[in-house]
This record gives C-alpha cells, structure tokens and sequence, in this order.
C-alpha cells in the first residue's frame, strides 16, 4: 500500500498523512487501535472524508516508523469483510450477509435416503464417503491446525461408523450434524438481523440550501459531502442524514428506530433532530450539526461493529472450557471401548460434546440483548459494557442534565422599568436569543411562545462566546447576558437594582440580565428542574441489587443535600471543580466498587472513561458519548435502571444456559459411555441440546 501513502504535512510533534486505503470501507475501530499501539503515538485522528490520518508523537523516530506502519499494512486486515465463518473468524468480525447454505444438510439428507436402495457395499461406500467428505477434511484441518476441537470429534464419529460399515449410523449422524450447523448459523444470522437493524442504510444524497445570485436555490448533493452549517432541506418521506437542529418549519418525525418512541413526534424551529430518523408530514430546514462519521447513525453502526468484534470474559471462560473438555470426551471414547470393545460406543460417544452449545448460545444471548436495548433507544457498546453493567454496584450520576433535565426554564420574569412590562421584556430577549440555540435562548424562547411570542425588529446580533448577545433596536443598543458581561464589560450600572437581584439570587439556577440603551432593564431567572421519574428510577436500582447511590454536583452542599435526600440518594460530592470527578470515581474504585457513571458534559469525559462503565445521555456532549460504554438515544433518565435489569437478565440466561450445557451433555456423554445411546440417538440428543439451548439465547430476557 505504500504507493497510496502521502507524507502532506509535518512539524516536530504532528504529521497529516494522505492515504487511499481510506477510501475502502474499513473497521476503522480496529484501523485506529493499530495505529495506537506504535510506539511513541500518543494520538491519532482519522478524517475519512479527506481520507487524511493526523498523528501527534514524541519524537522524529516515531514519525519514520508511522510511515513504515502505514505502507506496511495489509488492508484486508481491517476491510469490511462479506462473511465470517461462525467457527473460525479469519478476518476483522462483522455481521455476515450471506445466508446460511441448505447445501450440506440437502447431500447428507439425499444420501440418508437412497443408501438403504443400494445393494454394493462399494456403492454405499462411495455414496455415504462423498456424503460426509466435506466434513471429514474439515476435520483433518482442523486438527492440524487448532488441535483436538469439537469438528475433530464429529468426523471421527463418521469415519469410526464408515470403517465398521455402518452407512446407516455414518449417514444419519452426517445428517443430524448438517442439520444441526445450519440451525445453528440460522440461529446465529438472525440474531445478527436483530442488531442489523438498527444499521440504518445510508442515505445517498440530500438537498442543501444555497445562494445563487441572491435568491435561495435547491441542490441535491451527496450526503457524504455536506459540511457543518450546511442548511438541509427535508420534506414528507424522507429519512434525515445528518443531526441538527429545525431552523424554518414544523415536522412530524418518526423516531422509533433511533428512541423507541412509538409515535411520531412534532419538531420544530430550534428542536434537533438525528439521523436515521424519519419525517412523516411536513417540510424543515436542519443547520447540519453533525455529518458523516460524527451522525448518531455513524455511531450506532460503530457500536455494533464493536458489539460483534468483543468477547466477553463470560464467553472467553466457555469457550476455554469447551476446549478443555474435549479431551474428556475422547477419554470416556477410549474408556467405552475398554468397557465393551464395540465401535459403535465409541461412535456414539464422540457424536456428543460441549463445545457448540458452550460457544455459541453466550454470545447469541448478548447479541439479542444488544439489539433488544437498541430498539429501545439504548446503545451498548458490546458484551463487555453489559458485562460490566450487571457486576456494577455503584451508581454515580453527575446532576445537571442527568437527574436534572438540563435544560432551563424561565421562573420569574423582573422589570426595572414602569414602562416595560414583564412579557415586552421576555419579547424583546426573545428575539435577540432566538437565533442561537444554547440552553439559556431555547429557555427563553420557548416562554416567549407559551405567552405568545411578538417578535421586535432589531438589527444583525452579535453573540460573544461565554458572555451574552447584543443588538440594536429602534436605534438604542440591546445587551443581553451575565452581570459580569453588562457591569464590568459594558459599564451598565447595577447599584439601583441590587437588592431585588441579591433577592433572586439565592434560590435561582440561573440569572439572566437585560440592559436597553445602557440601563439595566429587568432580569429573568431560570432553573433546570429534576427528572419525574429519578426518584423511581433509582429506587428500581436499589430493588436490581445496586449497594450505593451517589450523585456529583457543582452545587453548595446544602443544595445538593436536599436534592439527594428528596432523591434518596446515598451519598453526595458537592462545590465540584470538573476535574474532581474522575478522582472520585478512582476513589470509589480504589475502595472496592464497581462503578458505573452517568453523565453528559464535555468535563465528564474523564469520570465516564475512569469508571468500570460509562452511561452517556443522549442530549449529551459528543465527546461523552463518544467515550461512554453505553449511549442513550432517548431523553430518559429512567433508561439507566431498564439497561441494568437487561444485563441482570442476561446474565441470569447465560448462566442457566451454562448450567444446562454441561449438566445436559454430561447425562448424554455417560449414557453413550455405557452403551445406552446409539450414535444416531446421541447426535440427536446432543443436536437437539444445542439447538434448544440457542432458541432459548435467541428469545431473549
């Protein structure tokens, strides 16, 4: 690959490198830990729309052997592969589209059939041979290449009933074992459909918003080349591509395939929409937010390559037991034999073993919860996270946007001037905040729209960051913002006014200030209100086996301590700095925990990434989500108690799966041991086991 690698740009610490490979479609999940692991890498950022990798390194060593690495790799390695083999993944897991194949089960079957018409012994020879010849190579590379596996045992269960000149038992278990594999992949595929589904199909092309000679115009573009602040039109019908927010017009969109939400739900100017989601009546224009890699449906289609590529340590346990146990079977074989010194013992009991069930049913059952709680506007990052979910006894939640909505509403409106009145006031912040949608001016907005918004002209609005926003109406300036903003910045006098604010200020969340020719003009205080259904939510917590609650707050402790006894909160971290959580997060750890965190903010990366698994809201900061074990797509706090009674659930049903798959195959293998099963009679039993073992994993908690 070396031809398509391009050095571009290069300083002491950081390199931009141009490579095609980027244009394949590849498990960049994989693509970045590999590029991690050099020595010396301390970041990596890959941009697949200008099929560019950005490094930052130690030094200039480092950078010659990042270009060694890149022209080094083989791309079919990390490429999106067509199929993976359920036996024996060869390359980068991924949900297999093909269709399992009746090929097998059809020759064993048509040769079970005919064999009985057939009066040569070289003719049934041939005939059952030909039969079971696909599952005999199997087997003979198998055992050269992996050692004794369960496919191993099954072609010597074969071979020994064709070497005895029983066509019958060889043709029979060659059936009942095609069959089995077949239910097996079925089985496995359609858990796979579950969480394909929530792959939504890329949505090709979408109409874009420009100027053209001062006249807005319409053009269809690939979506692929939208950028942020592109205005996206979307009417009836339409699946939206990127996220964002309404800017002009009034939808009803369908939600349940991102949320769960059963019905459609009405959007307008200032509400966001996400990706994958669909508009059933209406026409809006979205300012492009979130595009490309960055949508909600590029992160699903993340999370799920992530689901199936994982392990967990659950299922690596069974996995090594299967394997362990292997030569157990082909003990009691050789056991039997001394016991009867008959053949068909030894068939019979070979036809039995733990593997199929053991490997197969734990990750089917996670697979199937995954998908279960991504329907349900849940997102788990693979068996791991659920996991870590169901060992998690520690709850911890940041409050503002977690058990607080998060988002500001307008409590009091106070006018220092006779001739404004309350709601001229909240117009005149209204159409000044209207064009920016941060909490404060959505809270502000919609109050005015409740009260019946009159808009006020004003000139163009100037918004500084982290300050406020200021405008000029009928010719006299507007400023709107924090105190520091208008007093220290602005020279607004404050001194006529600071009892009423020191009034306010106690019991309000938020205070908004609004000056009109120089004079302060009134305020208006906002404050986030806690979640309805918390107190419920943490108390199911407790009921799923949670030892302790604790919440983490920038708040006083007198505050923070009322919320969490009305809450029932165990334990509670106030006047938090925002680097404080994660140290309290290790110190929880440190003491015993199994911590799960739950936040929203840019500052709780850290805490979400430091717990043993991080809960991501969904009006969340991108980073959060990006960093957490499981994202919610849904605004719903009680979500948090729902994917932890699935992971209690789940693991409940791996473990009775477990339980049944050695107690089953045990009773199976003792009996053919001492002669009581005949091999077809075994391969039924043991067949059917699996078979029923995985139905169970396939319907799920």
């Amino acid at each position: 690959m070396g031809a398509n690698i391009r050095l571009i740009h290069s300083t002491k610490n950081r390199a931009r490198f141009l490579c095609d490979i980027l244009k394949h479609e590849l498990n960049l999940i994989y693509f970045e830990q590999e590029l991690k692991a050099i020595e010396g890498v301390s970041l990596v950022r890959i941009n697949k729309l200008a099929n560019s990798i950005v490094f930052e390194y130690s030094d200039k060593d480092t950078l010659e052997l990042i270009q060694n690495k890149l022209e080094s790799f083989d791309i079919e390695q990390f490429q999106v592969c067509e199929d993976v083999s359920f036996k024996h993944q060869t390359c980068t897991p991924c949900i297999s589209e093909e269709e399992p194949s009746t090929k097998g089960v059809l020759r064993a079957g048509l040769a079970l059939v005919a064999e009985p018409f057939i009066q040569d012994d070289k003719a049934k020879l041939a005939l059952s041979t030909i039969a079971a010849l696909p599952m005999l190579q199997n087997g003979i590379k198998e055992l050269y290449e992996e050692g004794l596996t369960s496919a191993v045992l099954e072609s010597m269960a074969v071979g020994v009933s064709l070497a005895r000149k029983d066509y019958m038992a060889a043709n029979g278990t060659n059936a009942m074992l095609e069959l089995g594999e077949y239910i097996e992949e079925t089985t496995v595929h359609k858990s796979d459909d579950l969480i394909r589904e929530l792959a939504k199909p890329n949505v090709k092309e979408a109409w874009i918003e420009i100027d053209k000679d001062g006249r807005k115009e319409l053009k269809k573009i690939k979506t692929a080349t939208i950028s942020v602040g592109d205005i996206v039109v979307i009417g009836a019908g339409d699946t939206i591509a990127i996220d964002g927010h309404i800017v002009f017009g009034t939808a009803s969109i369908n939600q349940v395939s991102m949320t769960g939400e059963s019905e459609a739900v009405k959007k307008e100017r200032g509400d966001r929409v996400i990706s994958g989601t669909v508009v059933e009546e209406g026409r809006i224009k979205v300012w492009a937010e979130s595009v490309g890699e960055d949508t909600a449906t590029a992160r699903i289609k993340n999370y799920i390559s992530t689901t199936l590529s994982e392990k967990s340590s659950v299922g690596l346990k069974a996995t090594k037991l299967a394997d362990k146990l292997v030569p157990v079977t082909l003990g009691l074989a050789g056991f039997s034999y001394l016991l009867s010194r008959d053949m068909e013992t030894v068939a019979s009991v070979l036809q039995a073993d733990y593997s199929c069930a053991l490997k197969l049913a734990t990750p089917v059952a996670f697979k199937t919860s995954i998908a279960k709680a991504g329907k349900n506007g849940i997102m788990i990052k693979g068996a791991k996270s659920l996991e870590a979910l169901h060992e998690a006894d520690t709850f911890v939640f940041d409050k503002t946007g977690t058990l607080t909505h998060g988002q500001l509403e307008v409590e009091k409106i106070t006018s220092f001037d006779k001739k404004w009145t309350e709601t001229q006031l909240l117009n005149l912040t209204a159409s000044a905040e209207e064009h920016y949608f941060h909490p404060v001016a959505e809270a502000i907005v919609n109050a005015a729209k409740a009260k019946g918004f009159v808009h006020m002209h004003h000139e163009e609005v100037e918004f500084i960051v982290a300050h406020g926003v200021k405008t000029v109406v009928d010719g006299k300036e507007v400023i709107i913002g924090s105190r520091h903003f208008l007093e220290d910045d602005k020279g607004v006098d404050f001194s006529k006014h600071k009892k009423a604010i020191a009034a306010a200020l106690p019991d309000k969340r938020t205070l908004l200030y609004i000056a009109y020719d120089n004079k302060l003009l009134g305020t208006i205080s906002m404050r986030d209100k806690v979640r309805e259904n918390a107190k419920e939510m943490l108390q199911k917590l407790k009921d799923l086996g949670v030892k302790k609650t604790v919440m983490l707050t920038g708040d006083t402790k007198s505050k923070a301590e009322l919320l969490a006894k009305e809450l029932g909160i165990d334990e509670v971290y106030a006047d938090l700095k925002p680097t404080d959580k994660s140290n309290i997060i290790n110190k929880l750890k440190a003491s015993g925990a199994k911590v799960a965190f739950i936040g929203d903010g840019i500052n709780d990366a850290p805490a979400l990434m430091s717990a043993h698994v991080g809960i991501s809201m969904s009006r969340g900061a991108d980073i959060a989500k990006a960093t957490a074990d499981v994202g919610l797509l849904k605004d719903d706090i009680e979500a948090v108690s729902e994917v932890k009674e699935l992971a209690v659930k789940t693991m409940d049903l791996i473990n009775g799966n477990f339980n049944a798959t050695v107690g089953i195959n045990s009773i199976i293998l003792l009996g053919a041991t001492f002669g009581l099963f005949k091999p077809l009679t075994t391969a039924v039993l043991h067949n059917g086991t699996t078979i029923g073992l995985l139905a169970n994993s396939m319907k799920g908690v």
